[in-house]
């Protein structure tokens, strides 16, 4: 069964591989950034929804300055918590599946094996807690329609992202200092964006039960370990790149220590989880260096 999407967050790195992804596969899209669509606003959220008609909303449209968060979390629940519920609200009124992309923050990150889809959160972060408020509104208002993607240490070829800053920093710096000390699944958005695209289209077959997925890669490392194997992907020497602890890197915002997420419930849906992280940078690294 097929049906038109709608994105929103459509300039952001997630969102247009999304709208790539559908694009290729020939399906009704549209996108909307910020000043076409302000999830925050419900007159806004009504006249885009009656303008175009979507069988599906990704929400790909958040805030996501972690450490800003702190000191302005009014502001970011406006925007990961209120718009989620405006959304929510119109797509039960009209019988649309809504995908909601989270965060592993809603976890305290202290665990020491994979988080379950329910296993208990604890949000540690003000950017956690905004998050976990979207969640739960999109859970409670479409409980047979409602779709939560959480995602963590997300890069692609879209916008800034921690890969292609070590890109840069490789070029510039004789030795690089990495934190070693924090655990988590670097994800490529390419692999995000596909599994979302086949979640939405199994949500509208009726193959897919609604409620919440992990959408990280398989496999783990710390950041020091993802650096060197972007070091050995750039064909430089791995032993440039030196450990470190959080405590170095010293931030408003914690970060959780232990952010691997369990992929259980894709069986659910008849899919794989996403694939091991080395793979996807492998095949991803074209694009975000820019070589042809």
């Amino acid at each position: 069964m097929s049906g038109s999407w709608l994105v929103t967050g459509a300039g952001g790195m997630l969102a247009q591989d999304v709208l790539a992804r559908l694009a290729r596969d020939g399906e009704s899209a549209v996108g909307l950034d910020r000043k076409a669509l302000d999830i925050t606003d419900a007159d806004s959220v009504r006249r885009a929804v009656e303008e175009h008609g979507p069988s599906v909303i990704v929400n790909c449209a958040a805030w996501t300055a972690v450490d800003d968060a702190e000191t302005r979390e009014d502001e970011a629940l406006r925007i990961n918590g209120e718009g989620p519920r405006l959304l929510a609200e119109v797509c039960a009124e009209h019988g649309i599946v809504l995908l909601q992309v989270s965060t592993d923050y809603v976890f305290d990150g202290q665990a020491d094996e994979p988080y379950a889809e329910d296993a208990p959160t604890a949000p540690r972060s003000a950017y956690g807690r905004t998050k976990l408020a979207g969640e739960r509104a999109i859970l409670s208002l479409l409980p047979d329609r409602g779709y939560v993607v959480r995602t963590a240490w997300l890069y692609g070829a879209g916008g800034g992202n921690f890969v292609r800053t070590m890109i840069k920093l490789e070029g510039i710096k004789d030795t690089l200092d990495v934190v070693d000390d924090q655990l988590g699944q670097p994800t490529w958005t390419g692999d995000l964006a596909d599994r979302l695209v086949r979640l939405g289209r199994g949500a509208l077959a009726g193959t897919a039960p609604a409620g919440i997925y992990h959408g990280t890669s398989s496999g783990e490392t710390t950041w020091f370990g993802f650096t060197r194997a972007i070091f050995e992907q750039l064909g430089a020497d791995p032993e440039r790149v030196r450990p470190t602890t959080s405590a170095a890197f010293a931030r408003p915002a914690p970060r959780p220590a232990y952010s691997v997420l369990g992929h259980d419930r894709w069986a659910k849906a008849g899919l794989e989880p996403i694939r091991n992280w080395r793979e996807a940078l492998a095949e991803s690294f074209k694009d975000l260096h820019g070589t042809p």
